[in-house]
Parts: C-alpha cells; sequence; structure tokens
C-alpha cells in the first residue's frame, strides 16, 4: 500500500521517491548524526539504492508494510529529514523511527512529524507503535515521549523499547 501525504503545523511529509537521494544525501550528510544509530553517512548510490528498495512498500514475503516519508518544511518545501512505520503482525504493530539533519536539529521537526505519523498509524487501525531508542539519546528519548511513547524494561541490541498501546 502507498503511503500518502502527510501535514501538521509546519511540515509535510512527502512520500519517499527514488529522487529524493539528490536532495537527502546533504541532509543525512555528517558523522554526528550516526552517533546512536551507528553507520555512517551514506553516498549517493547508496541512498539511491535504498530509497529503489524502500519505495517497493512491503518486504517480499508480505509479512511487512514499509512507509517512508521525506519531512519538508511547508514554508519552503526544503528536506529536512525523514520518518517511517514498519506495519506488521497483520496491521496491529508498527515500529517506527526518524532522522533529522543535523543543521535542523533543536527545533521540534521529529517531534511534529513523529506526532503526525502516529496519529495516521492510529487512523489505520495501528494499536501499538514501537521505536527503538539508545538510552543515551535524550533527543530521540523526548521526540518518543512527545509522540506518545513511553520506555519499557526491554532492551534489544543495547536500545531499549519504547512504546505506545491504543486503547482497546
Amino acid at each position: 500500500m502507498a503511503s500518502t501525504r502527510l501535514t501538521s503545523d509546519r511540515l509535510r511529509l512527502d512520500p519517499l521517491a527514488p529522487g529524493d537521494a539528490d536532495e537527502m544525501v546533504e541532509v543525512l550528510a555528517g558523522d554526528d548524526l550516526y552517533t546512536f544509530i551507528g553507520g555512517s553517512a551514506p553516498t549517493l548510490p547508496q541512498l539511491r539504492a535504498q530509497y529503489a528498495r524502500q519505495v517497493a512498500g512491503g518486504s517480499p514475503d508480505g509479512l511487512q508494510e514499509w512507509h517512508n516519508w521525506i519531512i519538508r518544511r511547508q514554508a519552503d518545501g526544503r528536506a529536512v529529514g525523514y520518518v517511517q512505520a514498519t506495519i506488521m503482525d497483520d496491521g496491529r504493530r508498527a515500529e517506527i523511527a526518524w532522522v533529522v539533519g543535523s543543521l535542523w536539529q533543536g527545533q521540534g521537526y521529529a517531534s511534529e512529524a513523529a506526532r503526525a505519523m502516529v496519529a495516521w498509524l492510529g487512523s489505520r487501525g495501528v494499536v501499538r507503535v514501537q521505536a527503538h531508542i539508545h538510552p543515551d539519546h535524550a533527543a530521540s528519548a523526548s521526540v518518543a515521549h512527545r509522540a506518545g511513547l513511553a520506555p519499557t524494561s526491554h532492551f534489544d541490541d543495547g536500545e531499549q523499547l519504547w512504546q505506545h498501546d491504543a486503547p482497546p
């Protein structure tokens, strides 16, 4: 299923397109972005290949639905980051993530985009939203909290599971 455009007060979340790699390679540059999530800044060919895989919209076995959005400021259309959701368990659970480029951090973009994405997931019937966050990553913990997630006692590969369960 294709992603739809989402909007918030200051942002629009545009469904990922392969051509977004040309702009996003600059947004995702800088080693500081990868301190807590690992890896390094992608090259343009790497990002193009990644986006080509992601726009497929789901896993080959059909068990996961992938939604990826470029976060853009409504005022000027400038890309500042991305959010993503992997929906599984027959549409009941989603794992989410977000990255905002270094130049645009601290302005509330990640929180605003994550809230819009979580609201959209709820409208689709997703009842459990999860994110894995490094315990030392205070900024990401703040985004998760603002999106309605709370920390759990569960850890995977050194990252703490944050979760929001919709009321029955």
